[in-house]
This record gives structure tokens, C-alpha cells and sequence, in this order.
């Protein structure tokens, strides 16, 4: 009697082996929700075997050490957010295009990833060595794709020369600003990514001394 006559069907065909970077996909995805939900030092390497659905053994193989996972969850989801802003600022438009281009990706990733900006900030600038290493190369990153933008835009007005090696502390400003509004936009989530981009637009573009004489900027003036 075969195993069809006893069950009534055929057995389904055994599951195939899932290639390497689909395991540590499936490993870093719930990581990061255990990371976000729990912290670092609450959240337990049997959390992360239970959501993930791979056995702990497994992850140790694949990713190694609580540590080493954190630190490969941080590393992952800044390279993500990197690529979200990189992949929309064309350099062959307007600055000012650019820009908000690239501030409306970022709060569009903050707000569809929430899980991936509170391991990013919340937990690993908590945590101290090694992850702040991790954390500031993540911060390095876009205050060189930030400065190099206002490069291009002060070569467009002329002021190239000028403007030579002084981008970058702005580059930096605008960095930390991103981040503040950010982490504020996590205890007001009513706010769309197009209103919080809109906020930090107006204090980076238009600047404060038009921001107090009521100059506010707005996307539809670079349409």
C-alpha cells in the first residue's frame, strides 16, 4: 500500500534548501523587529529563532553572536536608508529638486521601516562601542552625499570656489536636523513623511531668517 493510498494524497515534494542570503534575510528581518521591540540587552537570541522560524543553531552559523547580529542589523538597515536616498536624487536636476527629493525618501523610509529607525537611533546610539562605530560610518555616508550635493549647487551658482570645503559642517547640520525630527516624528506618527519633509526643507533650503519673515518653501515651487 503506498503512502497516497493510506493519506489520500501525495505526499508534497520536499521543501528545497533556501540559498544563503535568503536565510540571512529571513535571520536580519526579525532581528530587527526583536531589536526595535525588545532593545538589545532584553531581546534574546531564542526571540530572534522563534519569529525568524530558523533554529538558533542556524543563526549562530550564519550571523554568529547576539553582538555580531546587532551590529550586521545596523549595518543592513543604514545601507538600506543610503540606498532609498541615493536612489532617487538625480544629479541632473536642480539642487533645490534634489534635495527634496531625497529628504521626502528618508522620512518615506523612516515611516514605512519605523522597526529599522529604532535599531538605527534608538538602540544602537544607546549601546555604545561597537555600535556607535557602526552607527557613525552610517552618519559619515550622508554627510558625504549631502555635502557633495551642496557642492554641485554652489558650482551651478558660481560660487563653487567659495563654497570649497565648507559644505559639509552644513552637510552635518542638516544630517543631525533629519535625525531630530525624526526621532520627534516617532511620538507624533499623525504626521505624513510629505509634512515632515516639507519642515526640514523650510529650515534647511529657505533658511530662518525667512522662515521668520513667513517665506516658507514649498514642493510645488520646484515642479
Amino acid at each position: 500500500m503506498t503512502k497516497k493510498d493510506v493519506a489520500g494524497a501525495t505526499p508534497p515534494p520536499r521543501a528545497k534548501r533556501l540559498p544563503r542570503a535568503v536565510r540571512e534575510r529571513q535571520i536580519l528581518d526579525a532581528a530587527v523587529r526583536v531589536f526595535s521591540e525588545r532593545g538589545y540587552h532584553a531581546a534574546s537570541m531564542d526571540e530572534v529563532s522563534d519569529v525568524a522560524g530558523i533554529s538558533k543553531p542556524m543563526i549562530y552559523a550564519y550571523l554568529g553572536s547576539k553582538e555580531e547580529l546587532f551590529a550586521a542589523c545596523i549595518q543592513r538597515e543604514a545601507t538600506r536608508l543610503m540606498e532609498a536616498i541615493g536612489g532617487v536624487v538625480d544629479v541632473d536636476l536642480d539642487p533645490e529638486e534634489q534635495l527634496w527629493r531625497g529628504v521626502l525618501a528618508f522620512f518615506t523610509f523612516v515611516g514605512e521601516n519605523r522597526d529599522s529607525w529604532q535599531v538605527l537611533h534608538r538602540q544602537a546610539g544607546t549601546q555604545g562601542a561597537p555600535f556607535a562605530a557602526e552607527l557613525a560610518e552610517g552618519r559619515r555616508r550622508a554627510v558625504a552625499m549631502i555635502s557633495a550635493l551642496l557642492d554641485r549647487a554652489a558650482g551651478r551658482e558660481g560660487v563653487g570656489a567659495f563654497a570649497e570645503g565648507r559644505t559639509e559642517p552644513l552637510a552635518a547640520a542638516l544630517t543631525g536636523a533629519g535625525e531630530a525630527l525624526a526621532e520627534w516624528w516617532l511620538e507624533h506618527p499623525e504626521e505624513s513623511p510629505k509634512a515632515m519633509a516639507r519642515r526640514l526643507m523650510n529650515l534647511s533650503w529657505m533658511g530662518f531668517g525667512n522662515l521668520v519673515l513667513g517665506r516658507a518653501w514649498s514642493p510645488e515651487k520646484s515642479a
